[in-house]
C-alpha cells in the first residue's frame, strides 16, 4: 500500500474517533448527553423551587445531605458473608420502607425529610434511590463553596428494608464507628472525609429542646470552620444540658456531637482531620470523591447512567480561611496529629460570640 493510501486511512480513522456522541434536547432547550438524564432537569426545577426554597442551603438541604448517608450506609459485607441479607446500600429502602427504617434509633428525625421528598419522587416517576442521591447532590451545590457531586441514575425501585444497627450513632465509640464503616467499605480516612458534610449540618433530635442548632458558626457554607471549632476545648452545653451523644461545646449556640469530638482527636483520624483545614479546594475534592462511593454502595457504577451534568455548578466560596473564634487561642485547640504542626490561624476580633440556632421550617 502506498504512503498516500496509508495517510488517507489514518485520516479516516481519526474522523471516526472524532464523531460526537448523540445528545438529547430536554425541556427548555437544555441538552443532555443521554436522553435518560432529561427528566432530572425537570426534577431539578421542581425541588429547587418547592423543596429547597429557591435553591437555599437551609434545613431541607441539610437534611437531604444527611439522608444520602442514612440510606446508603445500610450495607454490611459481614452479614453478606454469613449468608444473610446485608442491606442494599443506596437503594432508597429508607423511603420505600420508611415505616420500618425511620423507626431505627439511629435514624431518628429522618422521617421528616423522607416524607418531604417522597411526593417529588412519585410525581416524576423516578426511583427512591436515585431521588435521594440526586436531592442530596443538588442540596450540597446550594451551599456556599459547596461540592459538585457526581450523580448516576438508574437505580431500581426494587429493595428490601435494611437491617437495623447499620447506621452509626453519635454516642458510639470510635472503634465501633470505624468498624461499622469498614464493614460498609470505608476506611478511617474515608470516614473523616464524609464528616465534611457536618460543615453544613445541624441537630434537631439529640437535644430536642434546641432544634436547628448548627455544628459550627457557618452552617450554610462548606468551609473548614467546623473542623477548627470541633477541636476547641469545650466548656459549656448549648441547650438543656448533657444529652446522650452530646459533649461540651466551645461556643454558645453551637452543638457538638460526641462522635465528632472523639473522631477529631483519635490518633488514627486526627491527621486527616487537620489536613482538611488548610485547603478548601482539597477538602471539597475529597468530599466529592468519597461521596461517589457512598452514592453507589450496593451498585455497580458501570451499570448506571452519568447525569452529573444536571447538578448545578455550586456558588463560589465567598469566605476566607478558617479562623479561631473570638476569645480563643491556639492553646484552646486539642491538636492530636503528631506528624504535622497545627496550622497557624488568625483569631476573630472582639468578645466571644454566640451563634443563633435556626429552627426548622
Amino acid at each position: 500500500m502506498s504512503l498516500k493510501a496509508l495517510f488517507a486511512l489514518a485520516v479516516l480513522a481519526s474522523a471516526v474517533v472524532a464523531v460526537p456522541q448523540p445528545r438529547a434536547v430536554c425541556s427548555q432547550g437544555r441538552v443532555a448527553s443521554n436522553a435518560a438524564c432529561c427528566t432530572w432537569f425537570d426534577v431539578l426545577d421542581d425541588i429547587q423551587a418547592n423543596l429547597f426554597d429557591g435553591g437555599e442551603c437551609g434545613e431541607e438541604a441539610h437534611e437531604s445531605i444527611r439522608l444520602t448517608f442514612h440510606d446508603a450506609i445500610g450495607f454490611s459485607k459481614s452479614l453478606i458473608a454469613q449468608g444473610k441479607f446485608g442491606g442494599g446500600g443506596a437503594d432508597g429502602s429508607i423511603m420505600a420502607f420508611s415505616d420500618i427504617e425511620t423507626n431505627f434509633h439511629a435514624n431518628i428525625g429522618v422521617d421528616e425529610i423522607v416524607e418531604a421528598q417522597r411526593p417529588f419522587a412519585l410525581a416524576h416517576k423516578v426511583s427512591f434511590g436515585d431521588f435521594i442521591q440526586f436531592a442530596g447532590a443538588v442540596a450540597a451545590s446550594n451551599c456556599d463553596g459547596g461540592p459538585r457531586l457526581q450523580f448516576l441514575a438508574g437505580r431500581s425501585n426494587n429493595s428490601q428494608a435494611s437491617p437495623d444497627l447499620l447506621v452509626p450513632e453519635p454516642s458510639d465509640a470510635t472503634d465501633k464507628i470505624f468498624s461499622r464503616m469498614s464493614d460498609a467499605g470505608f476506611s478511617i480516612t474515608d470516614t473523616v472525609d464524609l464528616l465534611i458534610s457536618h460543615t453544613v449540618a445541624a441537630q434537631d433530635h439529640v437535644d430536642p429542646s434546641i432544634p436547628g442548632t448548627p455544628f459550627d458558626s457557618t452552617p450554610s457554607s462548606f468551609d473548614a470552620q467546623f473542623l477548627v471549632e470541633t477541636l476547641i476545648s469545650g466548656t459549656l452545653f448549648t441547650g438543656n444540658g448533657s444529652n446522650v451523644g452530646e459533649v461540651e461545646s466551645a461556643q454558645h449556640g453551637v452543638f457538638r456531637l460526641q462522635s465528632d469530638f472523639e473522631i477529631s482527636r483519635d490518633s488514627r483520624a486526627a491527621c486527616e482531620w487537620q489536613s482538611l483545614i488548610v485547603n478548601h479546594n482539597t477538602m471539597v475534592t475529597k468530599f466529592e470523591n468519597v461521596m461517589k462511593r457512598l452514592a453507589t454502595v450496593g451498585h455497580n457504577p458501570a451499570s448506571l447512567i452519568d447525569c452529573s451534568e444536571v447538578i448545578p455548578v455550586p456558588k463560589a466560596a465567598t469566605f476566607g480561611a478558617p479562623t479561631l473564634p473570638a476569645g480563643t487561642t491556639l492553646q484552646d485547640i486539642d491538636a492530636s496529629c503528631q506528624a504535622t504542626p497545627f496550622p497557624t490561624l488568625k483569631t476573630d476580633p472582639g468578645p466571644a460570640t454566640s451563634v443563633v440556632a435556626v429552627p426548622p421550617s
